[in-house]
């Protein structure tokens, strides 16, 4: 089930396009990542699934209806611009965000202490927010974002100004959110958590979509064959079969690593009996390309194709 339709969605500002024409899905219960590079209208298509702005052209389903205003309690929304009242306290902000998100003050009141207490900033409270580092207003904004408990949340670069406890600490509670069936849009620059945290992206670039599917699917379509193996150095190979590409061969202390491409797939079991019939296997597996590989390829390939 599908709680995001995006629908042949355009959105143009005087003499420049922000979406031209594009349509995708978002399943339920996945964390799915809003890629792109700077102005390709990311924020603009969280613009207008927040209700901020709304479409030229296309339609956005929200549980198959028309998203509407009333829709909005539903959806969380971490914008990458900050926002705290800076001379209000910590605390006093917190529950007043809350309740502007229609929660009882005495929920909201323990349900941020509960938070409070889980990211260990019990101690701020009583303070001004002028007082906190990025980082820890981030903190209190992550919370305030979450505490009303929606079902749709869009995190547009969380991660931002965090050290990698803290990164981490959040990708724990994004997953933990998931996990209690909330779905997530995580817009970001950060490849490595695309990795970690989503699974589905969609990559937009110059206004349109030009990879979408799930992250599984996404780096096999783009797989390139190629296969790390590591032996011990206990066996003579000194030729390896013709059709096995040796990209590299590397030898370091009783290890030998091979690299290893092959012209088909289908030559996987072919190129592991080979290993486990002349030498002593240490281990065998595909290297994958890197999200943030395939992000800079399909961008450069589209801009060129472009220009061309």
């Amino acid at each position: 089930m599908n709680i995001v339709d995006i629908q042949n969605v355009s959105k143009y500002f005087s003499n420049h396009t922000a979406l031209d024409d594009v349509s995708f899905s978002i399943r339920k219960g996945v964390v799915f990542g809003l890629l792109g590079p700077n102005g390709a209208g990311k924020t603009t298509l969280i613009r207008i699934l927040n209700q901020i702005t709304i479409p030229d052209q296309g339609t956005v389903l929200f549980k198959s209806h028309g998203l509407n205003r009333s829709d909005i309690a539903r959806i969380g929304y971490l914008p990458e611009e900050r926002g705290l009242y800076k001379k209000m306290k910590v605390g006093d902000q917190a529950v007043y965000l809350a309740r502007l998100k229609g929660v009882p003050k005495d929920i909201a009141i323990q349900r941020l202490k509960f938070y409070f207490e889980k990211f260990n900033i019990t101690s701020w409270w009583n303070r001004k927010v002028e007082e906190l580092s990025k980082g820890m207003q981030q903190k209190v904004q992550f919370i305030t974002t979450i505490i009303h408990e929606p079902e749709f949340l869009i995190f547009d670069e969380p991660f931002s100004g965090f050290d990698p406890i803290n990164a981490n600490l959040l990708k724990d509670e994004i997953l933990e959110l998931k996990r209690s069936g909330a779905t997530i849009i995580l817009s970001t620059h950060n490849m490595a958590s695309v990795e970690e945290i989503c699974d589905d992206i969609v990559l937009i670039n110059n206004s349109r979509k030009i990879l979408e599917g799930s992250l599984v699917e996404v780096k096999r379509n783009f797989r390139e064959n190629l296969f790390e193996i590591i032996i011990y150095n206990d066996h003579d190979l000194s030729e390896l079969p013709s059709d096995f590409e040796i990209v590299s061969d590397t030898v370091k202390d009783d290890k030998r690593t091979f690299v290893i491409k092959l012209s088909h797939i289908e030559q996987t079991n072919k190129l592991l009996s080979y290993f486990m019939e002349n030498a002593t296997l240490n281990s065998f597996k595909e290297i994958l390309p890197s999200m943030n590989d395939i992000f800079i390829q399909q961008v450069n390939r589209y801009n060129a194709q472009q220009h061309g």
